[in-house]
Order: structure tokens, then C-alpha cells, then sequence
């Protein structure tokens, strides 16, 4: 009996951490999504949607695997780019504190 109640245990533990994990995960990406609203990224993009620039998620796809995703996304926002995504250039952000940098940069490419 005491090994149905450890392996329930087990389980019921496990769920919980999984749940827990999800609910931070979600209230991070809330938070980097308002961040992004702040600092007004989402007037030309969006996370699925190409608008007037890509969407977030054809930015994480292109970049996937690159050992230096972070450092050039980074950089493309800090100080804009021009024909990686069509002849419209992304203006610079070069208000954008480090640390929002960093945050923005890291949900940009967890996209899906």
C-alpha cells in the first residue's frame, strides 16, 4: 500500500510543479508582451502575424539553432536594421535599458 501512496505522491507532486512552471512561464511572457506594448513593438509586429515587420515567431524560426541568436537580435534592436526582412528598415531602440533589451530579445525568440 505504501508504494501506491509514494507513486501518487510522486505524480501529484510532479503535476504540480508542472502547473506551477506553466503558470510562471505565463506570467512572464504577459509581462515581456506588455513590455513590448510599452516600448511600442507591437505597432509593426506581432507574435504569429507579419504586419508591417515579421512576426515574432518568423524571427525565432530564422534564428533557431544559432549559437548567436541572442547577440544579433539584440543588436537589430538596439540599433535597427535594414533588408533582412524587405526594403522597410526597423528603426533603432536605443532607449531600451539592457535589461528590457535582454527580455525582449529572449521572448522574441521563444515564439512559436
Amino acid at each position: 500500500m505504501a508504494k501506491i501512496y509514494t507513486r501518487r505522491s510522486a505524480r501529484i507532486a510532479q503535476t504540480v510543479a508542472l502547473f506551477t512552471a506553466a503558470l510562471l512561464l505565463s506570467g512572464a511572457a504577459q509581462a515581456n508582451e506588455a513590455l513590448a506594448q510599452k516600448n511600442n513593438c507591437l505597432a509593426c509586429h506581432a507574435v504569429a502575424l507579419k504586419l508591417v515587420g515579421p512576426a515574432y515567431k518568423d524571427v525565432a524560426a530564422k534564428y533557431a539553432g544559432q549559437a548567436d541568436a541572442q547577440a544579433l537580435v539584440m543588436e537589430n534592436i538596439r540599433n535597427g536594421s535594414a533588408g533582412k526582412w524587405g526594403d522597410l528598415p526597423m528603426p533603432p531602440q536605443p532607449k531600451l535599458s539592457d535589461a528590457d533589451l535582454k527580455k525582449l530579445t529572449i521572448w522574441v525568440l521563444s515564439a512559436k
